[in-house]
């Protein structure tokens, strides 16, 4: 059975008992967890930044996965209009309602049976590789060196060339198998 990469997922806020959600998005990936590490000057930024200011971390919760990209706009467009957003007074700091009726035209990628398969399988292969390396080298490893010494880098001539290398980092240590110190090493934790 083919597997679809998007999910549907709410951001909550753990200050209100039970967590209400402030935020509805979907992604693929790590999405659901990008927004703590890259916090914006948005409505949503400001929840997380107070919420981490009181000590506490934003709950994450995956409503529906295994969903194709055009799935995931409708559960996402149902969620965000049932809850509502803020600035209409509703709950969530979702910056728009999106519209129902365009989202078979936003959907521009059609992905072929198996494809999503075969990326799956070349990741794992991946983060072993990355986590062998972080193993071999208990001082703990750049970015930069799991680019360069596992032939990750690209010759891309934009500004950001190895984000393939920081995807594997960012997925090893959101699944509690590498940590980040403050010289932005990363370290294998013990399995």
């Amino acid at each position: 059975m083919a597997q679809n990469p998007f999910y549907v997922y709410a951001l909550k806020d753990p200050r209100q008992k039970p967590a209400k959600p402030f935020y509805i998005g979907k992604g693929t990936g790590n999405r659901a967890w990008e927004h703590q590490t890259r916090i914006d000057d948005s409505i949503k930024g400001k929840v997380i930044h107070e919420i981490h200011e009181a000590g506490l971390d934003v709950l994450h919760t995956v409503i529906s996965d295994n969903l194709t990209e055009e799935q995931a706009l409708k559960i996402e467009a149902e969620l965000i209009s049932a809850f509502g957003i803020a600035s209409h007074g509703g709950l969530l700091t979702n910056k728009v309602r999106p519209n129902p009726e365009n989202i078979s035209k936003k959907v521009k990628v059609n992905i072929p049976n198996g494809c999503y398969e075969k990326a799956q399988m070349g990741l794992e292969l991946l983060k072993s590789a990355v986590m062998e390396l972080a193993k071999a080298n208990p001082s703990g490893i750049k970015n930069s060196d799991a680019a360069k010494y596992l032939g990750l880098q690209s010759d891309y001539g934009g500004g950001s060339k190895d984000y393939l290398s920081y995807s594997i980092l960012g997925i090893l240590m959101k699944d509690g198998r590498i940590t980040r110190n403050d010289k932005k090493k990363h370290k294998a934790n013990s399995e």
